[in-house]
């Protein structure tokens, strides 16, 4: 028997219709198997689909589930925080509450309304806590691989791998300008995060001509894409590198403006806060989406 399933594009991160990082959107996936799943995100071709289901946790309002066309995925920032604007506008939880709860695999993420004068500007998600580790590879391989010189490696800070739910590869970069002239090698890059289990390889500057505070790109062939319009995760991740590497001042609240897409003409912005706790901190991160498409899938 056929079934329809309801589906949307929500492109997140920003507030222009086909700007930011779009993703799909199934709300009700309680019928559909894993299966099903996976070939509704190689159809829809979106980096990824997020889709919702039933949860058994007392804490949560949903169990939410990631696929790239080719796999499922632990986590994904920019399907998490589409998927919580279309709940909050298409199917009404800004009345029911102030909040959404997803359950994950990496476990719960809560997700925030940001009101101005009783309209909904932005979400903003809670990320798992940061954590930083070193990895193995020098920096003329890394430059070679993401199609920069070695000179373009901001040698002021490690290269490292970053973690608020899946791993980054942080390369901190000199130039605006190096970043957007970037030419991946792609099959070796992909080759490499496969090695290091690494997610994607996440370029960043703060050389924004105050534009915005940090800009950034984001490959990541080995999950079925070459790019990443707009990255929520990594993004997270960056801004747990930025404090647990001490390049930004610990025990101190940070809120930073983040920017990219703009080399793939799908410019977006997203908001990362970083509050101290303790050792650590508490990751948070924001942005505003827009509704594109929705229409019905046949299964």
């Amino acid at each position: 028997m056929t079934k329809k399933i309801e589906f949307y594009y929500v492109d997140a991160f920003t507030t222009e219709t086909f700007g930011g990082n779009p993703a799909g959107v199934i709300p009700n996936a309680e019928n559909l198997t894993d299966e099903d799943m996976q070939k509704i995100a190689n159809e829809l071709n979106l980096s990824e689909t997020a889709f919702l289901l039933p949860s058994t946790n007392a804490n949560a309002n949903y169990k939410i589930r990631y696929f790239t066309p080719t796999k499922e995925v632990d986590f994904c920032g920019h399907a998490t925080l589409g998927t919580a604007w279309l709940m909050a506008t298409k199917y009404n939880w800004m009345d029911k509450d102030d909040k959404i709860v997803f359950e994950s695999n990496i476990g719960l993420i809560p997700v925030k309304w940001l009101m101005e004068n009783n309209q909904l500007t932005r979400v903003s998600m809670t990320q798992v806590r940061p954590q930083v580790k070193s990895i193995d590879i020098s920096p003329a391989v890394v430059a070679d691989l993401v199609g920069i010189l070695e000179t373009d490696i901001d040698d002021r800070y490690p290269i490292k791998i970053a973690n608020t739910g899946v791993p980054h590869l942080m390369v901190p970069v000199k130039t605006r300008q190096a970043i957007d002239q970037a030419e991946p090698n792609l099959n070796e890059l992909k080759k490499m995060n496969n090695d290091f289990n690494i997610s994607t390889t996440h370029l960043f500057t703060f050389d924004t001509n105050g534009q915005f505070d940090i800009y950034t790109r984001d490959f990541c062939p080995n999950i079925g894409i070459d790019e990443d319009p707009v990255t929520g995760a990594a993004n997270g991740a960056l801004g747990g590198y930025l404090y647990l590497e001490n390049i930004l001042a610990q025990q101190e609240r940070h809120q930073l403006m983040i920017g990219q897409g703009h080399t793939i003409n799908r410019p977006g912005i997203l908001y990362v806060t970083i509050t101290p706790d303790a050792e650590n901190a508490v990751i948070e991160v924001a942005g505003a989406a827009v509704v594109s498409i929705e229409g019905k899938i046949f299964v």
